[in-house]
């Protein structure tokens, strides 16, 4: 079959999926509740954080963790339409965890990959999706 750089990709980022879809962060967080916890934490208190940022950042509907106290969503007092995604105290104790996890699963990924090689990576990746 030849090779081809949607196969490839698609292949990179199944097996990213997988990786972080049987991952659990102590049988209470899906790798994706982890993922999008990681996006939301490492904004800070200071940074408003919405839907739509998540969506754009994973190309995904962000996963529904209000009912497990995870998230809340408030109103934001300059527009009455939008609800700013806020992390709970239970989500913060995760923080850590998720972090070292996403290092691990980072450091697995480059593993023997030289900071040239991956500077060419980072530049022809980007260009591929400006491209799309």
């Amino acid at each position: 079959m030849k090779e081809t750089v949607g196969r490839s990709v698609g292949m990179l980022s199944n097996l990213i999926r997988r990786h972080f879809s049987t991952f659990s962060f102590h049988g209470t967080l899906s790798g994706a509740q982890g993922k999008t916890l990681h996006f939301i934490l490492a904004r800070g208190q200071e940074c408003d954080v919405f839907q739509k940022d998540i969506e754009e950042e994973y190309s995904l509907r962000p996963p529904d963790m209000e009912k497990t106290g995870l998230i809340y969503r408030e109103a934001v007092p300059y527009d009455a339409r939008l609800k700013r995604i806020v992390a709970t105290e239970k989500a913060m104790q995760y923080q850590e965890l998720i972090h070292q996890s996403l290092e691990e699963t980072e450091d697995r990924l480059t593993s023997g990959i030289s900071p040239q090689d991956l500077a060419v990576f980072f530049r022809v990746i980007n260009q591929m999706i400006r491209n799309m």
